[in-house]
């Protein structure tokens, strides 16, 4: 066999015309319609219209053109059945040997902030993904390209041997449906959120391959880093890395939880995490003196750590930086005095990210979690705490000062893993107890790492105490004030406990599980 008839139609020109004259060259008839046959025609590429195929122009602003029996016959009649090749003689009609159709751009449409409904249901491509099925369902006969990147190869086999071989067939077949699959997930998800059902009785999801990594979360298990269509610009998917070597699992999984819970302060505020947990955050006026309270509340953990800051990067911070081994620096910038500083350093990663929302600016999305045969779906935890949602519990308030450590406390404590306790003082933590099967077990981590610094601190849970026992700890610590959801059965416990040591305790009504 070989190819002798190509049917071609793409949104993306890229590339075609020298694919296609080359295809001419070689001997092949090209079919065309619309847009990709007045360029190929323009370039003086040989080209024949889909009409002179179908006998049938093409209709209703061209939404009908390729749907038509000559064209789909074409390409999934069975060359070696004797009964496909009477039926094909008998009609009329002629094989189709390579299809090259690339779709309309939905997701650049549905990209544009301002775009209207019916423009987005106007690039929802009908003609191109039906012609791609049909032939990578013939994938035995057909070749199909749906990527710029694949038509030197196709060229190349044409070339060699008048065909391409089966195994490229069967993987450009595969290509294919993986695309039309993330096409259709596209517009599935966009149509889902417009009818306001975010969680529909089937939930299709695509991503796109940003690069495969060298190994997971162990060197045994395989790995890459996928990227969501659309993701926001300040994801982690769409860093620029400006210096160092790839990231690996555990860098992107680190790097992200210490993305998240620096996007939590509006003021300057630069977090150090170990393990996807923080071992150190601080905010201060400036992005060096966020930087120096995170560093001080714990230099140990933060060595081989990932940093991660809402301001640029200066020359001062970055000499600090450059002091200790760390893993990645995040910022949604550096100076040029900061980057000569840094990229003395071979191993250091520095990435780069615009356009922070902070705050209460940050809009919730959809997270998924895989587990074994399945996933669970739920929306990011981007509630904000506001001074006025606080109910004060206790015979004392908190002064003006220790409210604002258990707001700087609260917003912390929501991205450690649960059971969780943080202790703050003078904007920075000063211990962290993470992920432990018991409230006190976290608190006493705390309470151990901030030593002498407990003293006038304040104490963060993420869920309520289920007994008073975390108070008494927390009162022979020194701490003078706590923050917790409350709505435990017995809550009066630990108010009691709270008042017999003057500590001030205030209930938020919401808690922050992170499992």
């Amino acid at each position: 066999m070989s190819i002798k008839r190509a049917l071609v139609s793409v949104s993306d020109k890229t590339g075609i015309v020298d694919f296609c004259r080359e295809l001419s060259q070689l001997g092949v008839e090209i079919i065309s319609t619309g847009g990709t046959k007045n360029l190929l025609s323009k370039e003086g590429v040989p080209v024949i219209g889909i009409s002179e195929v179908t006998g049938f122009p093409e209709i209703l602003d061209g939404r009908v053109k390729t749907l038509h029996p000559a064209v789909h016959s074409g390409l999934l009649a069975v060359r070696d059945s004797s009964e496909h090749q009477e039926q094909m003689k008998e009609l009329g009609l002629d094989y189709i040997d390579l299809v090259v159709v690339n779709l309309y751009p939905f997701q650049e449409t549905i990209a544009k902030p301002d775009v209207a409904y019916e423009d987005a249901i106007e690039n929802i491509d009908i003609g191109g993904p039906t012609m791609l099925r049909s032939a990578a369902k013939n994938h035995a006969f057909v070749s199909v390209v749906v990527d710029a990147a694949d038509y030197g190869m196709v060229l190349e086999e044409i070339r060699a041997g008048g065909d391409t071989a089966l195994d490229t067939r069967k993987r450009l077949a595969a290509k294919v449906f993986r695309h039309t699959a993330a096409y259709d997930a596209l517009i599935s998800d966009y149509l889902s959120n417009v009818n306001g059902d975010p969680l529909p009785e089937r939930y299709t999801v695509t991503y796109e391959k940003i690069q495969d990594l060298r190994y997971g979360e162990n060197p045994h298990q395989k790995a890459a880093f996928y990227r969501k269509p659309l993701a926001g610009g300040d994801t982690l998917t769409q860093a620029e890395q400006l210096h160092g070597k790839e990231l690996s699992y555990n860098n992107i999984n680190d790097a992200n939880a210490a993305l998240q819970i620096v996007k939590e302060f509006e003021e300057p505020a630069v977090v150090a995490v170990k393990h996807m947990n923080p071992c150190g955050v601080g905010v201060g006026s400036s992005v060096l003196e966020a930087y120096q309270k995170a560093y001080a509340a714990d230099p140990v953990s933060i060595f081989g750590g990932i940093v991660a800051a809402n301001r640029m990067i200066d020359g001062d911070t970055a000499l600090l930086l450059k002091e200790i081994f760390l893993e990645i620096v995040l910022a949604p910038g550096f100076t040029e005095d900061a980057l000569k500083i840094l990229t003395q350093k071979k191993n250091i990663r520095l990435l780069k990210l615009g356009g922070l929302e902070l705050g209460a600016s940050r809009s919730s999305q959809f997270v998924v979690t895989s587990i074994a045969g399945g996933m669970v779906v739920q929306e990011s935890d981007v509630h904000t705490l506001q001074e006025a949602d606080l109910a004060v519990v206790t015979d004392r308030k908190p002064t003006e000062a220790e409210l604002k450590q258990l707001l700087f406390g609260w917003k912390v404590v929501k991205h450690v893993k649960s059971n969780a306790i943080v202790l703050a003082k003078d904007d920075m933590t000063i211990g962290v107890g993470a992920g432990q099967m018991n409230r006190v077990g976290a608190a006493k981590i705390a309470i151990e790492q901030a030593g002498e610094q407990a003293k006038g601190s304040i104490l963060a849970s993420d869920a309520f105490f289920p007994m008073g026992d975390t108070l008494e700890y927390a009162a022979k610590a020194g701490i003078t004030a706590v923050i917790q959801p409350g709505g435990s059965v017995r809550d009066e416990e630990s108010i009691k406990v709270a008042n017999e040591h003057g500590i001030a305790m205030v209930f938020t009504g919401v808690r922050h599980f992170k499992h």
